[in-house]
């Protein structure tokens, strides 16, 4: 009987035991942690030291040993601190001598450095470094020893550091020297470490860095399958033996269905699990729904938790038809895109997350339905918030290669971004001068086999603007023929490869300029009427009308959705930004937005009348062109209640007139079926009185992330938005918040983007700001000369702060020791160590204790730069335990003394005006007891 009470004890305890691990919250296995805050930067290239003599030769050759500001103790106390992401080409000034491409925008070299400590308890994880996006080519240390270099900007790096950091006391530094020289693009790609960084630490046996494949496919008999595929990884030592669970969950969170399969992992291998789900009837994502998925995948051993990933996923299914085009869900429909670059007024490429929201909602009001990035994998987050709100992508791969380094990056592209259902079709290029060659078809038909070797989903293009009817051309080898402005050769094209699926990839590049309306050549101005677009495009109502009109063209993607910086067409300097976008630098709308919203939505009525109605007192009685943008059936025009006429509504042209101009108001009364159903008018206001300020929402997240554009105008004595001010607007801030970039659309500015002053540019301007880490409200004020201010207050709500690794402060941590023989006598503390000698004296850790068999006298050996605010004031060294009797020399002076034997921090002063550092300490060791320096010895600016 007490053999069967003591076995159920037992049972019980394994029992809870097994249950506790089985609840393990997923922080205590994985941590993803912010690495954004804290970073130390200096703007412009720092050459490393020149290596002469032997010894300097020998060090140099090292792993650890990084010279320059790569090297682990070098001085950055005086560099600049700023949190990621960060562009600084945007921070600088335009100059005329600068790439037009590039936006007229220095860029140059720059160098970063971020210091960090890991617990003891993370001793044994796979620790990784993230770095989702550098522009444009870095080089990055990690403790003195370099780890990676990047060869694209444009795509993220994950860096196992697991045998190169350190644990408790000690610090782990990263170095990155960014070279923003290199160019990848022909647009403005910015400078600096603009996307986000991470550091994560996991189990050693862990599912890899975009290691879930789960993107449910469409069967033939109408059920849907997931199928499943997780890589994973053992860092540790021995053989892994694990479970896999994989279960599927719907919107509200309840469970679908589940499975499992196991899989042994050797260490240090890779090693893939493969399972199934079966699911019927879910609910379908597409724009207008765009439903999500949860998968959460967990990785079990011995019972417990090693690691946990949940993956979002769509259920929809696509098909490109060779004669009717597009087909979502088993609905036909057009692809009504925007092809668009990554940069945003006042933040450059450096863009927020919430601005990613902000723009995709602004594309989505217009009536766009898809998104072509031009021409680079984007941000993860762009890529979560079109699944979450319902934007179809056109992924596209950089570089057109098929070397090693240019295929890795295209794998890594589909790898990372094939479980977003956002993403309906894979880009492997754009406008390759190959692209009418056998060069260009075999490289294509490679970089299909390896798009297709990791997802057989989706379609493969390639976006041609040439070589269509060449013997060999790279559409031979996709799966949808891609036109970049070939409206001429739709239908010969058609005609000559009637098997084909046909897209236009890019369409349009029609100029205009935001509340112009006369052209004006020697300004660098160009009206809003759609009247006038590149050489080799159309304008938007053309370009459209040749799609719309033609069902086996499954659509296009206009160029572009907003405008960017750089590529100025069909200007030089002094223009810095592009004419194509349907919106401006800041997603102000121009014409063509409304042109495009009654071309594309049909879900509600659209009247838009251009242009404005405030013309100078010479023009009254001249004839002013007006235009209606709309989607009804008849148009009436009323000029002071007075009937211009009416007009049939042309869907494609809109419709418009010859007006004589004379103050007062312009109205547009749109009919649906004889009945009035929109309305629009233009009025001519008076002069500005005041500031306004709106803002796209009602609060900030107080996360230290979320920010929100604000609109400034003017406004008359009417209320009455003015559209030809120009006013000097300053902003004043304060509360929990901070202006992070400022703009007004204007391609021709070359106002700072930065600070807290901007003027009106027909009639707005874009002031951006960020909430801090706290809660609170901010206040926000906007004043101008001669005009009555306004302001605005934003509540900051309290949220949890997303985990980060902790910054650390200005302390020099001494890493690169020496330990000389051990001496019966006691040595000449002062004595040289030959260049030449790399045996005698020996590198040795901090954190450890040595022992010796008899009384002897042991020296530890390093040198190092004071940091130039230590040079000024002076400061401390302080040794963490150091264990022994011990004498401190700097500089061949003693410092100080330690004259117990006991294991205890010990601080020395040393004076102003010393820069050169070279520190010995001399420990005196009794028979059998451990001695020397059990923890970190750091200099700081403190004094005793």
């Amino acid at each position: 009987m007490k053999r069967i009470y003591i076995s159920l004890i037992i049972f019980f305890i394994l029992f809870n035991i097994k249950a506790h691990s089985m609840q393990i919250p997923a922080e205590s296995y994985r941590e993803t942690l912010s690495l954004d805050k804290g970073w130390k930067f200096h703007l412009g290239d720092i050459p490393f030291p020149t290596i002469k003599g032997h010894k300097a030769t020998y060090i140099n050759a090292k792993a650890g040993r990084a010279g320059g500001a790569a090297a682990v103790d070098y001085d950055d106390s005086l560099w600049r601190m700023l949190d990621l992401p960060h562009d600084w080409a945007v921070e600088g000034q335009f100059s005329s001598e600068a790439n037009l491409s590039q936006g007229y925008r220095t860029r140059g070299i720059g160098w970063y450095r971020r210091s960090f400590r890991l617990s003891p308890d993370d001793k044994g994880k796979h620790i990784e470094l993230q770095f989702d996006g550098i522009s444009t080519h870095a080089t990055i240390w990690v403790n003195g020893t370099i780890l990676h270099r990047n060869w694209c900007g444009y795509t993220s790096m994950y860096i196992d550091v697991t045998p190169y950091v350190t644990y408790g006391d000690n610090i782990n530094t990263i170095a990155i020297r960014v070279d923003a020289n290199a160019q990848e693009g022909w647009w403005y790609e910015g400078a600096g470490i603009y996307r986000h960084t991470w550091l994560v630490k996991r189990s050693p046996l862990h599912i890899a860095t975009d290691g879930i494949y789960a993107h449910p496919a469409l069967e033939n008999d109408g059920s849907w399958k997931v199928p499943i595929e997780v890589l994973l990884n053992n860092s540790g030592q021995t053989t892994a033996k694990s479970e896999i669970i994989v279960a599927l969950f719907d919107p509200t969170g309840k469970k679908v269905t589940e499975g499992s399969t196991n899989v042994t992992v050797m260490p240090l291998q890779n090693k893939y699990a493969y399972l199934s789900l079966s699911v019927l009837n879910p609910d379908l994502w597409s724009p207008d729904n765009p439903t999500l998925y949860k998968i959460r995948t967990v990785v079990n051993q011995n019972g417990a938790i090693q690691d946990e990933v949940v993956t979002k996923c769509g259920f929809r299914s696509i098909r490109f038809d060779k004669d009717t085009g597009f087909w979502l869900n088993g609905q036909n429909m057009k692809i009504k895109g925007v092809c668009c670059h990554q940069d945003h007024a006042g933040v450059g490429v450096a863009v927020p997350d919430a601005l990613w929201e902000f723009r995709i909602r602004k594309l989505k009001a217009m009536g766009a339905n898809a998104y072509r990035i031009a021409h680079h994998p984007a941000a993860k987050e762009f890529m979560e918030a079109c699944d979450s709100l319902g934007l179809m992508v056109m992924d596209e791969n950089r570089i057109f290669n098929t070397s090693p380094e240019y295929i890795r990056q295209l794998e890594w592209l589909i790898k990372r971004d094939r479980n977003h259902p956002c993403v309906i079709m894979w880009s492997v290029f754009n406008e390759e001068p190959m692209q009418g060659t056998e060069n260009g078809y075999e490289m294509v038909r490679r970089m299909y086999h390896v798009v297709k070797s990791l997802d057989k989903t989706r379609p493969v293009t390639a976006a041609m603007n040439g070589g269509f009817f060449a013997p060999y051309n790279v559409s031979k080898a996709v799966d949808v023929a891609g036109f970049n402005y070939q409206i001429n050769n739709y239908d010969r094209f058609h005609k000559e490869n009637p098997e084909l699926p046909l897209l236009s990839s890019e369409d349009g590049s029609a100029f205009m300029v935001r509340g112009e309306y006369v052209t004006d050549f020697s300004k660098n101005i160009i009206d809003s009427y759609d009247s006038q677009s590149a050489n080799w495009g159309a304008t938007h109502r053309k370009a459209w009308k040749e799609i719309d009109t033609r069902p086996w063209m499954a659509g296009c993607f206009y160029w572009t959705g907003f405008d960017y910086r750089g590529e100025p067409t069909p200007f030089q300097w002094p223009s810095a930004s592009s004419f194509f976008g349907i919106m401006d630098l800041c997603g102000f709308p121009k014409m063509a937005y409304y042109l495009h919203q009654a071309q594309w939505r049909t879900d509600v009525p659209i009247l838009k009348l251009i242009p404005h109605w405030n013309w100078p007192s010479d023009s009254i009685g001249k004839p002013i062109k007006v235009m209606a943008i709309s989607n009804v059936d008849s148009i009436r025009l009323i000029l002071n209640s007075q009937t211009v006429s009416t007009q049939k509504a042309d869907k494609y042209d809109m419709n418009t007139w010859t007006v004589p101009y004379y103050p007062g108001k312009l109205e547009a009364i749109g009919y649906q079926h004889g009945k009035a159903i929109a309305h629009s008018m233009v009025e001519t206001t008076g002069t500005p009185i005041r500031l306004r300020i709106t803002s796209e929402k009602a609060y900030l997240n107080g996360n230290g992330r979320d920010v929100l554009p604000l609109t400034i105008e003017t406004l008359d004595s009417q209320g009455r938005h003015v559209p030809t001010a120009d006013s000097m607007v300053e902003f004043k801030i304060s509360g929990p918040g901070k202006i992070i970039g400022l703009g007004n659309g204007n391609p021709n500015s070359h106002e700072p983007e930065k600070g807290n002053r901007r003027s009106l540019f027909n009639g707005l301007s874009q002031v951006i700001i960020q909430s801090e880490e706290r809660k609170g409200e901010i206040i926000f004020i906007a004043s101008a000369r001669g005009l009555k201010s306004d302001s605005i207050k934003i509540p900051v709500l309290q949220v949890s702060i997303p985990a980060f690794v902790p910054v650390e402060e200005n302390t020099v941590v001494l890493k690169k020791w020496l330990v000389s023989p051990a001496s019966l006598k006691k040595p000449d503390v002062n004595q040289l160590i030959a260049d030449n000698d790399m045996n005698s004296w020996q590198p040795t850790s901090i954190g450890e204790l040595h022992t010796y068999g008899r009384a002897c006298f042991v020296m530890l050996h390093t040198t190092f730069k004071l940091p130039e605010i230590i040079q000024k004031e002076g400061g401390t060294i302080l040794f963490r335990k150091l264990k022994g009797k011990a004498e401190i020399w700097f500089n061949h002076r003693c410092l100080g003394e330690k004259t117990n034997e006991k294991e205890e921090d010990f601080i020395v002063s040393f004076p102003q005006g010393s820069s050169q550092g070279l520190l010995r300490v001399l420990l005196k060791a009794e028979p059998n007891k451990p001695i020397g320096m059990n923890g970190t010895v750091e200099i700081e600016k403190r004094q005793l």
